[in-house]
């Protein structure tokens, strides 16, 4: 069985509460259970929090812009921001909360500031937001760390990735790159998930994914049988929830939809190979052809290719075997349409 490695983005649908982000962990975590075939696959690989340091974020005008709508936190963007931002201790209280569910603990650093996190805690993984892909003195002190990176390309071409790429291999080549479109949602005809295809065969060396902001599941599962490895995808416990990623996000029945048809993908995949595989071996006995008499044969008579046609079950001589009986004599009488088996010649 492969397996796709898939981190479910909580980002800011925490709200600005552990309480929440921990309801969206145990979401994560939850298993799939296939009822019919009696297979238990396993949830989330990970889930992924955004460090912010609001002193690095905005500008002045834009911290003070006001931010009036259904979805705000805050009178104005700065208020909102801060709302929204947990605190290191908060962030370390979250890892050991997925820790303990098994699950990888994927940070999204957005300024060199907001590596004061990792005085507390040591994330699996690092990731690189789209928009910081050309962000690059972040990029060089995230590599310093030595810690494996996720770039994520939703704003960015070639130039910027191989300029992303450049800064962090001074450092490590423990790089993951993920295909993305930052539009929110992303319409399908922006979607272009044959970009997999192309860093494959461009970047192989490191391992390709896709990070998805479509509406549903079709995208990503898609995605990974194009080749993706690793599969991300914001999650939240209610898409009726206030925020702004809320909606376009996964409630629990989609994110138990998704890896459930991730998992059965991975475990449908197999090998380059043709071949006949084990759960087939009882319908080939039952539904295949074998050789048959097409009309009474008596004990003592020689079969020729007009007396046999092909019949199920599939349990004897196969047409490119019957040289096996052409030619051989009967030794009881055989019924009309009835298999022929060895014990029945000679």
């Amino acid at each position: 069985m492969q397996h796709t490695y898939v981190i479910g983005e909580i980002g800011q649908n925490h709200n600005g509460s552990v309480d929440i982000a921990k309801l969206i962990i145990d979401l994560a975590a939850r298993n799939v259970v296939d009822g019919y075939f009696d297979d238990n696959y396993p949830g989330m690989d990970a889930v992924k929090l955004t460090k912010r340091d609001l002193k690095q974020e905005l500008s002045q005008s834009e911290m003070n812009r006001i931010y009036d709508n259904s979805n705000s936190f805050g009178k104005t963007y700065g208020e909102h921001r801060e709302y929204l931002e947990l605190s290191d201790e908060e962030h370390f209280e979250v890892y050991k909360y997925a820790k303990s569910k098994g699950l990888e603990f994927v940070e999204t650093l957005c300024a060199i500031g907001t590596l004061s996190l990792l005085k507390l805690f040591t994330p699996d993984k690092l990731k690189v937001a789209s928009r910081d892909l050309t962000n690059l003195p972040l990029l060089a002190a995230m590599a310093e760390t030595k810690l494996p990176i996720i770039l994520s390309t939703g704003m960015g071409g070639k130039k910027e990735i191989d300029d992303a790429l450049a800064v962090i291999s001074k450092y490590h080549s423990n790089i993951s790159i993920l295909h993305c479109v930052s539009q929110y949602p992303t319409e399908p005809k922006n979607v272009n998930l044959n970009s997999i295809k192309y860093l494959l065969k461009n970047y192989g060396n490191y391992t390709i994914g896709y990070s998805d902001h479509t509406i549903g599941i079709s995208t990503p599962v898609a995605a990974a049988v194009m080749g993706a490895k690793i599969i991300e995808k914001h999650i939240t416990i209610d898409r009726r929830m206030k925020g702004t990623d809320q909606a376009g996000s996964l409630g629990p029945d989609g994110v138990y939809r998704m890896i459930r048809d991730l998992r059965i993908l991975d475990n449908s995949l197999g090998v380059q190979d043709v071949f006949i595989s084990d759960g087939v071996v009882e319908s080939k006995a039952k539904l295949e052809r074998s050789i048959a008499t097409n009309r009474k044969i008596k004990a003592g008579e020689k079969f020729s290719e007009n007396d046999i046609h092909m019949l199920s079950p599939g349990i004897g001589y196969k047409w490119d075997e019957r040289n096996m009986i052409i030619g051989k004599i009967a030794v009881v009488d055989i019924p009309e349409n009835e298999i022929i088996t060895a014990e029945l010649i000679k």
